[in-house]
């Protein structure tokens, strides 16, 4: 039997079940949702912090029809802000187009999956005096319409509400340029006449239905994240939230919470050192909020306090995340193999600052891993190139044994050791250079700079399928053709899954990005070449062995 082939069937065999379970854990929760809707604790009941016992008020959908929003433009972006609760309601990414619809720009929070950024105050204790200014109250605008102009460096939208027993809460939302945080400031002044004990909360919203261009056979991650130095990033699966089954950290010092799609986040940051609790949980009617709440010193009667979070919401931009906020630039997730697809998409970045296409950097960067591991290729390809020679000799033995796998493969095997062939000499280099192959995998996949990146042609985006499916029939035809380089196995029945597979294992390139299609057609076409000139080398040099032997 070729062992090397039954590892490399059994790899692939393994990389499809894990693509097909990671795409049943992404699409489960829009499934499941409905049917776990009616099994959803009220949303009041979120977990109950050290430093207060007030509940969050109850998220409700209500008519914007009443009420005048508030237009906010950027040179990165266009925000729509609610005056109820001053509530970021829509964040259009304008550098980025719509994945669906590239005549309009990135929609990262709004109607299409309901999604928002929430704010607010909450007394420690409920019971301690009427509700402070929140998500629900609303707001006095000082106007509707704010345009960062030439020569402004930020623009702040300024809302104003009080509570009925006098505290006034002055609500800033802050907007710079080329950059997407937006500082939420809260300026609390207390005229209550006695001292206010409170907590700032910071929240996002979103339905659980994954974005539009999910890939079937390349699955993302959709849903809320937390980040702490101790527990590291916790992605909450929405199913888990249906089933009450969600971890996370609930208190900290440190850390972020955020809603996490392919290429783009949500998160608001705090800063480190500020005590916070996090919570993550589903509201009616299908939508979830993950959030925190923090303690604010207790402000005496005629004293004011300023609280700030920044809240991010933009692209996964790997360097930009790590400046905004420690480990924020992990939601670019890699996965276990992060230690060696970080420094590949470093190289990849640089490549594209030389070559100024993305397509070129990935080609580019496939001939310098083929350079990497030409070494450990040309042994694979010496191992297989005699196991080619070898054929017609395996072929004999098996007409000579017939059925009698015993003696067949004892002869095999002595045919081994005379011709000094390992049998298993082609399979380390493979089983070494998987895991830099699955880390590029992710890579592209995951990179939002390679995100509507055109390449040539009639490839327009390289994070998408090709529109004409001809890279991934190209892909096909590399692999029939490495197929028929390789040693024909003497069962027939292994031959006839040999010459099977290409087609069975090219139909998935077809739901590939085309960037990872064109990583693995220029990988092919390399390896190819490579293994051709090497078993044109050792069939010519066995050739010349059989001649001096009949001399």
């Amino acid at each position: 039997m070729d062992i090397r082939r039954l590892v490399l069937f059994v790899v692939f065999s393994f990389s499809l079940l894990m693509l097909w379970e990671a795409w049943q854990r992404e699409h489960r929760p829009a499934v499941l949702q409905q049917s776990a809707q009616n099994e959803v604790p009220p949303a009041a009941n979120v977990p109950t912090p050290s430093v207060g016992d007030a509940p969050l008020p109850q998220e409700q959908q209500e008519s914007a029809a009443s009420r005048e929003m508030i237009d906010v433009q950027t040179d990165v972006m266009h925000a729509v802000i609610d005056p109820v609760g001053g509530s970021i309601t829509e964040l259009d990414l304008i550098k980025h187009l719509d994945t669906a619809d590239t005549k309009r720009s990135f929609m990262l929070m709004g109607p299409d999956h309901r999604a928002s950024a929430q704010s607010g105050l909450i007394r420690q204790s409920a019971n301690q005096g009427p509700a402070l200014p929140n998500h629900k109250t609303l707001y006095r605008a000082a106007a509707q319409k704010y345009i960062l102009a030439d020569g402004q460096d930020s623009v702040s939208v300024s809302l104003e509400a009080s509570s009925a027993d006098g505290v006034k809460v002055i609500k800033n939302l802050v907007f710079h340029r080329g950059g997407y945080q937006i500082d939420v400031r809260h300026e609390i002044h207390n005229g209550s006449g006695q001292p206010l004990a409170a907590q700032a909360y910071y929240q996002l919203l979103r339905d659980g239905v994954s974005p539009a261009g999910s890939m079937m056979m390349a699955p993302t991650f959709t849903g809320p994240s937390i980040y702490t130095e101790q527990d590291h990033y916790k992605k909450i699966a929405f199913s888990d939230i249906d089933k009450n089954k969600a971890s996370y950290p609930q208190q900290a010092d440190n850390g972020w919470v955020a809603m996490v799609q392919h290429y783009f986040v949500a998160a608001f940051t705090p800063p480190q050192g500020m005590p916070r609790s996090y919570y993550v949980e589903k509201l009616d009617g299908g939508l979830y909020r993950a959030g925190l709440k923090t303690p604010l010193p207790v402000i005496e009667p005629g004293k004011s306090f300023t609280t700030e979070i920044p809240l991010y919401g933009g692209p996964q931009e790997q360097e930009k995340l790590q400046e905004i906020s420690p480990g924020l630039d992990v939601v670019v997730d890699y996965g276990w193999l992060s230690v060696i697809a970080k420094p590949l998409f470093a190289v990849l970045k640089f490549l594209h600052e030389y070559l100024n296409n993305w397509g070129l950097a990935i080609i580019a960067l496939t001939v310098l891993i083929k350079l990497i591991f030409f070494p450990l290729s040309a042994a694979s390809y010496k191992s297989m190139a005699k196991m080619r020679v070898v054929a017609p000799k395996l072929q004999k033995l098996k007409e000579q044994f017939g059925d009698d796998r015993a003696k067949m493969n004892q002869a095999m095997m002595e045919l081994y050791k005379t011709e000094k062939i390992n049998p298993l000499g082609g399979c380390l280099p493979i089983v070494v250079q998987i895991p830099v192959f699955i880390a590029l995998y992710w890579v592209l996949l995951s990179s939002v700079e390679l995100r509507q990146a055109p390449f040539y042609g009639w490839i327009h985006d390289l994070s998408a399928e090709d529109p004409f499916y001809i890279l991934p029939a190209l892909m096909m035809v590399s692999m029939f053709i490495q197929t028929k380089l390789n040693p024909t196995p003497p069962d027939p029945v292994q031959a006839k899954v040999m010459m099977i597979m290409p087609f069975a294992f090219g139909v998935m390139f077809f739901f590939f990005p085309a960037g990872l299609v064109l990583y693995w057609l220029v990988n092919n076409i390399l390896s190819i070449a490579q293994q051709w000139q090497i078993t044109r080398i050792m069939e010519a040099g066995q050739g010349k062995s059989g001649e001096s032997a009949k001399r």
